[in-house]
Protein backbone atom coordinates (compact mmCIF):
# COMPACT_ATOMS: atom_id res chain seq x y z
CA UNK A 1 0.00 0.00 0.00
CA UNK A 2 1.97 3.73 -0.87
CA UNK A 3 0.03 6.49 0.56
CA UNK A 4 0.64 10.28 -0.87
CA UNK A 5 0.45 12.53 1.80
CA UNK A 6 2.00 16.07 1.08
CA UNK A 7 3.14 16.76 4.62
CA UNK A 8 2.22 15.22 7.68
CA UNK A 9 3.40 16.33 11.07
CA UNK A 10 4.84 13.63 13.67
CA UNK A 11 1.03 13.51 14.86
CA UNK A 12 -0.74 13.30 12.13
CA UNK A 13 1.78 10.23 10.89
CA UNK A 14 1.44 8.50 14.47
CA UNK A 15 -2.05 8.98 13.87
CA UNK A 16 -2.31 7.12 10.42
CA UNK A 17 -0.48 4.41 11.77
CA UNK A 18 -2.60 4.09 14.12
CA UNK A 19 -5.68 4.25 12.59
CA UNK A 20 -4.54 1.75 9.99
CA UNK A 21 -3.86 -1.06 12.26
CA UNK A 22 -7.36 -0.37 13.95
CA UNK A 23 -8.79 -0.61 10.46
CA UNK A 24 -7.05 -4.11 9.56
CA UNK A 25 -8.08 -5.49 13.16
CA UNK A 26 -11.23 -4.49 13.02
CA UNK A 27 -11.91 -6.08 9.22
CA UNK A 28 -9.86 -9.09 9.40
CA UNK A 29 -8.52 -8.28 6.34
CA UNK A 30 -4.72 -9.51 7.38
CA UNK A 31 -3.23 -10.84 10.54
CA UNK A 32 -3.20 -8.26 13.21
CA UNK A 33 -0.56 -5.73 13.64
CA UNK A 34 1.54 -6.35 16.63
CA UNK A 35 3.61 -2.95 16.02
CA UNK A 36 3.96 0.00 14.66
CA UNK A 37 7.05 1.83 13.50
CA UNK A 38 7.52 5.71 11.27
CA UNK A 39 9.98 6.43 10.22
CA UNK A 40 11.62 9.69 8.56
CA UNK A 41 14.24 10.26 6.34
CA UNK A 42 15.53 13.90 6.98
CA UNK A 43 17.77 16.92 7.09
CA UNK A 44 19.78 17.28 10.80
CA UNK A 45 22.84 18.87 11.72
CA UNK A 46 25.68 17.16 14.36
CA UNK A 47 28.14 18.95 16.74
CA UNK A 48 31.32 17.16 15.59
CA UNK A 49 33.79 20.02 16.54
CA UNK A 50 34.48 21.75 19.92
CA UNK A 51 33.61 25.57 19.59
CA UNK A 52 32.53 24.96 16.11
CA UNK A 53 28.50 24.93 14.21
CA UNK A 54 27.30 21.85 14.08
CA UNK A 55 27.29 20.84 10.41
CA UNK A 56 24.25 18.79 8.27
CA UNK A 57 23.70 15.15 7.93
CA UNK A 58 21.20 13.63 6.71
CA UNK A 59 19.58 10.79 9.29
CA UNK A 60 16.44 8.03 9.29
CA UNK A 61 15.17 8.63 12.32
CA UNK A 62 12.25 6.75 14.37
CA UNK A 63 9.98 9.97 14.79
CA UNK A 64 7.09 7.19 16.83
CA UNK A 65 9.58 6.67 19.56
CA UNK A 66 11.18 8.50 22.25
CA UNK A 67 14.87 6.96 22.77
CA UNK A 68 15.86 3.46 21.69
CA UNK A 69 13.49 1.51 19.09
CA UNK A 70 12.54 -1.43 20.63
CA UNK A 71 10.73 -4.49 18.72
CA UNK A 72 9.96 -7.53 20.15
CA UNK A 73 10.25 -11.21 18.45
CA UNK A 74 7.71 -11.98 16.48
CA UNK A 75 5.85 -9.00 16.14
CA UNK A 76 4.55 -7.87 12.59
CA UNK A 77 5.70 -4.25 12.43
CA UNK A 78 3.76 -1.52 10.34
CA UNK A 79 6.56 0.75 9.34
CA UNK A 80 5.49 4.25 7.72
CA UNK A 81 8.14 5.67 5.84
CA UNK A 82 8.37 9.23 5.00
CA UNK A 83 11.26 10.53 2.58
CA UNK A 84 11.92 14.79 3.00
CA UNK A 85 15.27 14.62 1.20
CA UNK A 86 15.51 15.23 -2.21
CA UNK A 87 16.78 12.23 -2.88
CA UNK A 88 14.56 8.24 -4.27
CA UNK A 89 15.50 6.74 -0.75
CA UNK A 90 14.32 3.78 0.85
CA UNK A 91 15.03 1.67 4.68
CA UNK A 92 17.20 -1.18 4.45
CA UNK A 93 16.86 -3.71 7.34
CA UNK A 94 20.14 -5.60 8.32
CA UNK A 95 19.52 -8.58 10.68
CA UNK A 96 16.13 -9.13 10.18
CA UNK A 97 16.10 -12.30 7.43
CA UNK A 98 12.95 -14.29 5.32
CA UNK A 99 10.57 -12.93 3.13
CA UNK A 100 8.98 -9.79 4.27
CA UNK A 101 12.74 -8.10 4.81
CA UNK A 102 12.63 -7.53 1.18
CA UNK A 103 15.12 -5.64 -0.35
CA UNK A 104 14.21 -2.73 -1.88
CA UNK A 105 16.48 -3.36 -5.11
CA UNK A 106 14.33 -6.25 -5.84
CA UNK A 107 11.81 -4.94 -7.57
CA UNK A 108 10.78 -2.10 -5.22
CA UNK A 109 10.81 1.40 -6.11
CA UNK A 110 12.81 3.56 -3.53
CA UNK A 111 10.38 6.03 -2.27
CA UNK A 112 10.30 9.23 -4.11
CA UNK A 113 10.82 12.43 -2.13
CA UNK A 114 7.89 14.15 -0.47
CA UNK A 115 5.81 10.94 -0.65
CA UNK A 116 4.98 8.49 2.47
CA UNK A 117 4.76 4.61 2.01
CA UNK A 118 3.73 1.82 3.95
CA UNK A 119 4.92 -1.32 4.37
CA UNK A 120 5.07 -4.49 6.65
CA UNK A 121 7.93 -5.88 8.36
CA UNK A 122 7.82 -9.01 10.55
CA UNK A 123 10.38 -9.48 13.05
CA UNK A 124 11.19 -13.49 13.54
CA UNK A 125 14.29 -13.66 15.48
CA UNK A 126 15.36 -11.48 18.56
CA UNK A 127 18.56 -9.68 18.19
CA UNK A 128 20.36 -6.05 17.42
CA UNK A 129 18.69 -4.75 13.94
CA UNK A 130 20.45 -1.56 11.72
CA UNK A 131 18.02 -0.01 9.32
CA UNK A 132 20.02 2.60 6.78
CA UNK A 133 20.53 4.17 3.50
CA UNK A 134 23.19 2.56 2.31
CA UNK A 135 22.28 0.82 -1.36
CA UNK A 136 21.77 4.60 -2.15
CA UNK A 137 25.07 5.67 -1.55
CA UNK A 138 25.26 6.32 -5.01
CA UNK A 139 22.73 9.44 -4.68
CA UNK A 140 23.82 10.97 -1.51
CA UNK A 141 24.33 14.81 -0.94
CA UNK A 142 25.66 13.97 2.73
CA UNK A 143 26.46 11.05 4.97
CA UNK A 144 23.10 9.38 6.18
CA UNK A 145 22.89 8.30 9.78
CA UNK A 146 21.65 4.49 10.39
CA UNK A 147 19.14 3.61 12.87
CA UNK A 148 19.79 0.95 15.50
CA UNK A 149 16.68 -1.39 16.30
CA UNK A 150 16.55 -3.62 19.10
CA UNK A 151 14.56 -6.73 18.51
CA UNK A 152 13.98 -8.23 22.22
CA UNK A 153 13.47 -11.48 23.43
CA UNK A 154 10.12 -13.11 24.78
CA UNK A 155 11.29 -13.64 28.23
CA UNK A 156 13.56 -10.87 30.36
CA UNK A 157 17.39 -11.29 30.01
CA UNK A 158 19.00 -10.88 33.19
CA UNK A 159 20.90 -7.50 32.88
CA UNK A 160 20.28 -4.47 34.86
CA UNK A 161 20.93 -2.35 31.42
CA UNK A 162 20.57 -2.42 27.96
CA UNK A 163 22.36 -0.26 26.15
CA UNK A 164 22.94 0.59 22.25
CA UNK A 165 26.19 1.86 21.47
CA UNK A 166 26.79 2.80 17.69
CA UNK A 167 30.02 3.70 16.19
CA UNK A 168 30.23 6.55 13.42
CA UNK A 169 32.98 7.07 11.02
CA UNK A 170 32.95 10.82 9.65
CA UNK A 171 35.27 12.40 7.07
CA UNK A 172 35.45 16.06 7.68
CA UNK A 173 36.58 18.60 4.62
CA UNK A 174 38.59 21.68 5.64
CA UNK A 175 35.75 24.04 5.90
CA UNK A 176 33.98 21.24 8.56
CA UNK A 177 31.14 19.84 6.36
CA UNK A 178 31.71 16.03 6.23
CA UNK A 179 31.95 13.48 3.14
CA UNK A 180 29.80 10.97 1.92
CA UNK A 181 30.94 7.70 1.61
CA UNK A 182 32.47 6.22 -2.30
CA UNK A 183 33.93 10.17 -2.73
CA UNK A 184 37.80 10.43 -2.81
CA UNK A 185 38.96 11.29 0.68
CA UNK A 186 41.66 13.67 -0.26
CA UNK A 187 42.39 16.40 2.17
CA UNK A 188 40.28 15.47 4.75
CA UNK A 189 40.26 14.55 8.37
CA UNK A 190 38.53 11.19 9.73
CA UNK A 191 36.74 11.30 13.10
CA UNK A 192 34.76 8.38 15.26
CA UNK A 193 31.63 9.21 17.51
CA UNK A 194 30.02 7.52 19.62
CA UNK A 195 25.93 7.52 19.54
CA UNK A 196 26.46 10.97 17.66
CA UNK A 197 28.90 12.04 20.33
CA UNK A 198 32.82 12.84 19.99
CA UNK A 199 33.21 12.65 24.01
CA UNK A 200 29.91 9.97 25.05
CA UNK A 201 29.70 9.38 29.15
CA UNK A 202 27.79 6.16 30.23
CA UNK A 203 26.71 6.14 33.83
CA UNK A 204 26.82 3.28 35.64
CA UNK A 205 26.87 1.94 39.62
CA UNK A 206 29.26 -0.56 40.52
CA UNK A 207 28.74 -3.68 39.92
CA UNK A 208 25.87 -3.08 37.17
CA UNK A 209 25.52 -6.09 34.34
CA UNK A 210 25.43 -4.14 31.17
CA UNK A 211 24.73 -5.53 27.65
CA UNK A 212 26.33 -3.44 25.61
CA UNK A 213 25.43 -3.62 22.06
CA UNK A 214 27.95 -2.64 19.44
CA UNK A 215 27.46 -1.31 16.03
CA UNK A 216 29.84 -0.83 13.62
CA UNK A 217 28.13 2.44 11.85
CA UNK A 218 31.24 3.12 9.78
CA UNK A 219 30.36 2.35 5.66
CA UNK A 220 34.39 1.69 4.97
CA UNK A 221 36.12 0.96 8.15
CA UNK A 222 37.07 -2.34 10.19
CA UNK A 223 37.33 -1.18 13.81
CA UNK A 224 38.32 -2.58 17.15
CA UNK A 225 36.14 -1.24 19.81
CA UNK A 226 37.47 -2.05 23.76
CA UNK A 227 36.60 -0.76 27.28
CA UNK A 228 39.39 -0.87 28.90
CA UNK A 229 40.47 -2.44 32.54
CA UNK A 230 36.74 -4.88 31.98
CA UNK A 231 36.13 -8.16 30.86
CA UNK A 232 33.98 -8.02 27.56
CA UNK A 233 31.71 -11.15 27.09
CA UNK A 234 30.21 -11.24 23.56
CA UNK A 235 26.77 -12.72 23.84
CA UNK A 236 25.23 -12.50 19.88
CA UNK A 237 27.06 -11.85 16.58
CA UNK A 238 24.88 -9.88 13.71
CA UNK A 239 22.04 -10.38 16.00
CA UNK A 240 22.37 -13.98 16.51
CA UNK A 241 22.78 -15.46 19.92
CA UNK A 242 26.38 -16.94 20.01
CA UNK A 243 27.95 -19.49 23.07
CA UNK A 244 29.62 -16.96 24.99
CA UNK A 245 33.42 -16.25 25.19
CA UNK A 246 35.66 -13.42 26.11
CA UNK A 247 36.60 -10.75 23.98
CA UNK A 248 40.67 -11.21 22.53
CA UNK A 249 42.35 -8.38 25.02
CA UNK A 250 38.72 -7.07 26.00
CA UNK A 251 38.39 -5.82 22.15
CA UNK A 252 35.56 -6.56 19.45
CA UNK A 253 36.62 -6.43 15.97
CA UNK A 254 33.90 -5.36 13.56
CA UNK A 255 33.53 -5.04 10.23
CA UNK A 256 31.37 -2.10 8.58
CA UNK A 257 27.65 -3.07 9.25
CA UNK A 258 28.40 -5.80 12.00
CA UNK A 259 26.72 -6.00 15.86
CA UNK A 260 28.17 -7.47 18.94
CA UNK A 261 26.16 -8.00 21.91
CA UNK A 262 28.23 -8.24 24.64
CA UNK A 263 27.93 -8.60 28.42
CA UNK A 264 30.16 -6.45 31.18
CA UNK A 265 30.10 -5.76 34.84
CA UNK A 266 31.00 -2.44 35.66
CA UNK A 267 34.28 -2.77 37.71
CA UNK A 268 35.71 0.81 37.71
CA UNK A 269 35.52 3.91 35.49
CA UNK A 270 37.25 3.47 32.17
CA UNK A 271 37.97 4.67 28.51
CA UNK A 272 35.79 3.27 25.36
CA UNK A 273 38.54 2.92 22.56
CA UNK A 274 38.16 2.43 19.15
CA UNK A 275 40.85 1.14 16.66
CA UNK A 276 40.98 1.98 12.66
CA UNK A 277 43.54 0.10 12.14
CA UNK A 278 46.00 3.02 12.12
CA UNK A 279 45.64 4.28 16.46
CA UNK A 280 43.62 4.20 18.81
CA UNK A 281 41.25 6.74 19.57
CA UNK A 282 38.96 7.90 22.69
CA UNK A 283 35.43 7.84 21.79
CA UNK A 284 33.61 7.97 25.52
CA UNK A 285 34.01 6.86 28.88
CA UNK A 286 32.02 4.73 31.30
CA UNK A 287 31.41 6.55 34.85
CA UNK A 288 31.07 4.69 37.91
CA UNK A 289 29.21 6.45 40.08
CA UNK A 290 27.57 4.50 43.59
CA UNK A 291 27.61 0.77 43.97
CA UNK A 292 24.75 -1.71 43.21
CA UNK A 293 23.99 -3.53 46.63
CA UNK A 294 23.44 -7.27 45.60
CA UNK A 295 25.48 -10.41 45.08
CA UNK A 296 27.54 -11.13 42.37
CA UNK A 297 25.84 -12.15 38.99
CA UNK A 298 26.96 -16.04 38.38
CA UNK A 299 28.09 -16.29 34.81
CA UNK A 300 25.80 -15.35 31.88
CA UNK A 301 24.23 -18.05 29.84
CA UNK A 302 23.64 -17.82 26.30
CA UNK A 303 21.02 -15.81 24.58
CA UNK A 304 17.77 -17.42 24.07
CA UNK A 305 18.47 -19.18 20.71
CA UNK A 306 15.96 -17.78 17.20
CA UNK A 307 15.35 -20.58 14.98
CA UNK A 308 18.39 -21.13 12.86
CA UNK A 309 19.33 -25.22 12.47
CA UNK A 310 21.65 -26.71 14.72
CA UNK A 311 23.39 -28.70 12.42
CA UNK A 312 24.36 -28.02 8.21
CA UNK A 313 24.68 -30.64 5.96
CA UNK A 314 28.36 -30.10 4.35
CA UNK A 315 28.89 -33.26 2.65
CA UNK A 316 25.30 -32.56 0.58
CA UNK A 317 26.23 -28.93 0.40
CA UNK A 318 25.88 -26.93 -2.83
CA UNK A 319 29.27 -25.10 -3.78
CA UNK A 320 30.00 -22.19 -5.59
CA UNK A 321 33.15 -20.06 -6.09
CA UNK A 322 32.44 -16.04 -5.33
CA UNK A 323 35.06 -13.57 -6.82
CA UNK A 324 34.25 -10.27 -4.33
CA UNK A 325 33.95 -7.24 -6.44
CA UNK A 326 35.42 -8.63 -9.84
CA UNK A 327 34.49 -7.00 -12.31
CA UNK A 328 34.16 -9.56 -14.64
CA UNK A 329 31.76 -11.38 -11.92
CA UNK A 330 28.78 -9.33 -12.50
CA UNK A 331 29.06 -7.06 -9.44
CA UNK A 332 27.45 -3.63 -10.03
CA UNK A 333 26.72 -0.44 -8.49
CA UNK A 334 22.85 -0.84 -6.60
CA UNK A 335 21.64 2.26 -9.13
CA UNK A 336 22.07 -0.29 -11.91
CA UNK A 337 20.73 -3.27 -10.25
CA UNK A 338 18.80 -5.84 -12.10
CA UNK A 339 17.70 -8.97 -11.28
CA UNK A 340 17.69 -9.21 -15.21
CA UNK A 341 21.51 -9.58 -14.73
CA UNK A 342 22.84 -13.55 -13.95
CA UNK A 343 22.86 -14.35 -10.49
CA UNK A 344 25.37 -15.63 -8.22
CA UNK A 345 23.74 -19.14 -7.86
CA UNK A 346 20.32 -21.00 -7.73
CA UNK A 347 19.34 -22.48 -4.61
CA UNK A 348 16.31 -25.17 -3.74
CA UNK A 349 14.83 -23.95 -0.22
CA UNK A 350 16.10 -26.38 2.03
CA UNK A 351 19.28 -26.84 0.86
CA UNK A 352 22.94 -26.13 2.62
CA UNK A 353 25.09 -23.87 0.67
CA UNK A 354 28.72 -23.28 0.65
CA UNK A 355 30.65 -19.87 -0.90
CA UNK A 356 34.48 -19.57 -1.07
CA UNK A 357 34.77 -15.94 -0.76
CA UNK A 358 37.65 -15.04 -2.53
CA UNK A 359 38.97 -11.50 -2.20
CA UNK A 360 41.33 -10.74 -5.54
CA UNK A 361 41.92 -7.01 -4.16
CA UNK A 362 44.65 -5.23 -2.80
CA UNK A 363 42.62 -4.48 0.52
CA UNK A 364 39.97 -6.04 2.57
CA UNK A 365 36.69 -6.38 1.26
CA UNK A 366 33.37 -6.49 3.22
CA UNK A 367 30.44 -8.92 2.04
CA UNK A 368 27.24 -8.84 3.73
CA UNK A 369 24.45 -11.92 2.84
CA UNK A 370 20.94 -10.57 2.78
CA UNK A 371 18.24 -12.62 3.98
CA UNK A 372 20.13 -15.38 5.30
CA UNK A 373 22.82 -15.76 8.41
CA UNK A 374 25.48 -17.66 8.07
CA UNK A 375 28.54 -20.05 9.56
CA UNK A 376 32.26 -19.38 8.98
CA UNK A 377 34.19 -22.55 8.23
CA UNK A 378 36.91 -23.39 9.34
CA UNK A 379 39.66 -23.47 7.02
CA UNK A 380 39.51 -27.42 6.87
CA UNK A 381 36.00 -27.42 6.00
CA UNK A 382 34.96 -30.03 8.88
CA UNK A 383 33.19 -27.27 11.23
CA UNK A 384 32.25 -23.92 11.91
CA UNK A 385 32.84 -21.30 14.42
CA UNK A 386 30.47 -21.34 17.07
CA UNK A 387 28.25 -18.21 16.25
CA UNK A 388 26.07 -16.98 13.05
CA UNK A 389 27.00 -13.87 11.35
CA UNK A 390 25.66 -11.50 8.24
CA UNK A 391 28.50 -9.54 7.23
CA UNK A 392 32.28 -10.67 7.12
CA UNK A 393 35.65 -8.85 6.17
CA UNK A 394 37.93 -10.83 4.05
CA UNK A 395 41.72 -10.22 3.94
CA UNK A 396 43.57 -9.36 0.21
CA UNK A 397 44.13 -12.72 -1.37
CA UNK A 398 42.44 -14.91 1.58
CA UNK A 399 39.60 -17.06 0.79
CA UNK A 400 37.04 -17.62 3.60
CA UNK A 401 33.89 -19.95 3.40
CA UNK A 402 30.79 -19.64 4.78
CA UNK A 403 27.79 -22.31 4.92
CA UNK A 404 23.97 -21.36 5.17
CA UNK A 405 20.86 -23.33 4.97
CA UNK A 406 18.64 -21.81 2.36
CA UNK A 407 15.23 -21.36 4.17
CA UNK A 408 13.87 -18.45 3.25
CA UNK A 409 12.91 -18.13 -0.33
CA UNK A 410 13.35 -15.23 -2.83
CA UNK A 411 15.62 -13.34 -4.81
CA UNK A 412 18.16 -12.20 -2.44
CA UNK A 413 21.16 -9.65 -2.47
CA UNK A 414 24.65 -10.08 -1.34
CA UNK A 415 27.24 -7.11 -0.98
CA UNK A 416 30.71 -6.19 -1.46
CA UNK A 417 32.40 -2.96 -0.56
CA UNK A 418 36.18 -2.74 -0.33
CA UNK A 419 37.29 -0.94 3.04
CA UNK A 420 38.53 2.31 0.93
CA UNK A 421 36.33 5.49 1.42
CA UNK A 422 36.34 6.22 -2.31
CA UNK A 423 35.87 2.57 -2.73
CA UNK A 424 31.98 1.97 -4.35
CA UNK A 425 29.42 -0.29 -2.83
CA UNK A 426 28.76 -3.51 -5.36
CA UNK A 427 25.81 -5.89 -5.61
CA UNK A 428 24.68 -8.72 -7.04
CA UNK A 429 22.12 -11.17 -6.41
CA UNK A 430 21.21 -14.74 -5.43
CA UNK A 431 17.42 -16.62 -5.48
CA UNK A 432 16.20 -19.67 -3.10
CA UNK A 433 13.47 -21.35 -5.21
Amino acid sequence: MTTRILDPSRREVLAGLAASAVGVIAGGAAPAKTAQLALQARATTLALRPGQPAIPVWELAAVSHLGNVRLKRGDRCEVVFRNDLPVPLAPVWYGVNGPAAADPLRGRAPTAPDVTETSIVSIPNAGTLAVDFRLFEDGLKLPARPLPIIAAEANRVAVDRDEILLIEEWRLRPDGSALPPGSEPRDTTPLFTLNGQTSFELSASLGERLRLRFINGSQRSVLAIKLENHEVQVMALDGQPAEPFPARNGALVLAPGARADAFVDAAASARFLVHDGKEARQIGRLTISGKLERQPLSSPQTLPLNDLPEKLDLRGALRFDVALGAPEAGWTRPASFSTASAPVFHAKAGRTVVLALKNPGPIATVFHLHGHHFRLLDRLDDGWKPYWLDTLAIEPGQTQRIAFAATSPGRWLIESVATDWAAPRLVRWYAVE
